[in-house]
């Protein structure tokens, strides 16, 4: 009988464990919102265009772990329109820790190795292991990945193309990088584009050399690896910025 119920209080601050941490997750995800845009314009990197400016402001200034890292707090911009997800990083930097022989005309595997930003992106809220990744090189390199956690190292993942195009600049004087993203709509989601869509996200930069490595994170995995799909923010498409909750 003791040993009945030692199980029992076992299983009941078990269950209060995962509930209160299933409770702080859901308190702590943030969402942002992307802005309709009414064209498609050529991809660029000029932030201070009218396609940029029309779009409310995300940052992410926080390692893995959450502990703020403000030297490399990280602008975000999105849009969007019927055919295309729009993403603009702007990323301040000390040190740029780049890929030699550099290749832009295919993607490049293992991109993650260097100064990279990235977005992680799931339409799927049933099954949360299932969802696209995007890079983006200061260079301008890129590579797209078909995420499948419960096969993580099937070969049909980083082969597949989502027929996304990129954007980058350096400016060595302000020591900032920009780098855009034009995503194919329905490479991440099979609805059609519309205002109310809610998307599951995360965005993330890797910057400077293995010596120096800064890791930053939106949403905070709180582990070193940034594939923790139950640590997503959410990102909403909207109208106009009027309807565009204050920026996280």
């Amino acid at each position: 009988m003791c040993n009945r119920k030692l199980n029992r209080n076992r299983v009941f601050r078990l269950a209060i464990l995962v509930i209160s941490s299933l409770s702080w997750a859901s308190a702590c995800a943030q969402t942002m919102q992307s802005v309709r845009a009414n064209s498609d314009p050529a991809l660029d990197t000029n932030s201070n265009s009218t396609f940029w400016s029309g779009s409310a402001a995300t940052y992410m200034d926080s390692d893995t772990h959450g502990e703020r890292d403000p030297k490399y707090r990280t602008e975000i911009r999105t849009r969007w329109t019927s055919k295309y997800l729009y993403f603009l990083f702007i990323c301040p930097y000390e040190e740029l820790y780049l890929k030699p022989n550099s290749v832009r005309s295919e993607e490049t595997y293992g991109l993650w190795n260097w100064d990279v930003a990235e977005a992680f992106i799931g339409s799927d809220f049933q099954d949360i292991r299932r969802y696209k990744e995007f890079e983006i090189s200061p260079q301008g390199e890129w590579v797209d990945l078909d995420i499948d956690l419960q096969h993580p190292y099937a070969d049909d993942g980083w082969k597949w193309n989502s027929g996304f195009e990129v954007s980058a600049r350096i400016d060595a004087a302000a020591h900032v990088w920009y780098g855009s993203m034009k995503i194919p709509y329905a490479a991440i989601d099979t609805r059609p584009a519309g205002a109310g869509n809610v998307l599951r996200i995360n965005l993330f930069r890797s910057q400077g050399p293995p010596s120096a490595r800064h890791q930053i994170a939106w949403q905070a995995p709180m582990d070193k690896s940034f594939h923790k799909p139950e640590r997503f923010g959410t990102l909403t498409l909207v109208d106009d910025r009027t309807r565009a909750s204050k920026p996280n």
